[in-house]
């Protein structure tokens, strides 16, 4: 019996994934495509501190999300953060995005998956869904529902992700 203990330990441990959603885990490499077509993935962005958003054009929290999402963008771009908005509306849907993006005056990079393959691999339960991935592509924060400005668990989880070097 006493040997039985630290071998169920090592098995659980060794069953644990590679890549996983939980705050502490490698994030799942995800790709996708942008409203041009163009092939994108974040393990392009490593190196880089990245705020993945999912969200869609129908959803009113997003849309409560949006500005704020947008100041954090002009506000750390230059520091390192990468934001990009992951859009699950469906397919066909791109000049109603598009139209979204102008109205919201959104200028960082959206994503499209109208197969919600990201609701998946991330384990989102709905949008919006946030993910702060630091430069090694570790998760550090994660919610699942708006982000708030007055939310200090992201706002020090992002100014630690953008304190830390790279590697």
């Amino acid at each position: 019996m006493r040997g039985l203990l630290p071998a169920l330990v090592l098995a659980v441990g060794a069953c644990r994934p590679e890549h996983g959603t939980l705050v502490g885990d490698v994030a799942p490499p995800y790709s996708a495509t942008t409203l041009a077509g163009d092939s994108v993935s974040t393990t392009a962005l490593k190196g880089k501190v990245v705020l993945l958003n999912v969200w869609a054009t129908w959803c009113a929290p997003c849309r409560e999300e949006i500005p704020f999402l947008q100041s954090l963008h002009e506000q750390h771009a230059a520091s390192g953060l990468e934001l990009v908005g992951v859009s699950v509306d469906t397919q066909g849907e791109d000049e109603t995005i598009r139209g979204f993006m102008n109205d919201f005056r959104m200028t960082y990079p959206v994503w499209r998956d109208p197969d919600e393959r990201i609701q998946t691999l991330f384990q989102a339960l709905g949008v919006p869904s946030s993910y702060l991935i630091d430069r090694t592509g570790v998760i550090r924060w994660r919610r699942l529902g708006i982000i708030r400005q007055s939310d200090s668990t992201f706002t020090e989880a992002l100014k630690a992700a953008l304190a830390a070097p790279a590697g």
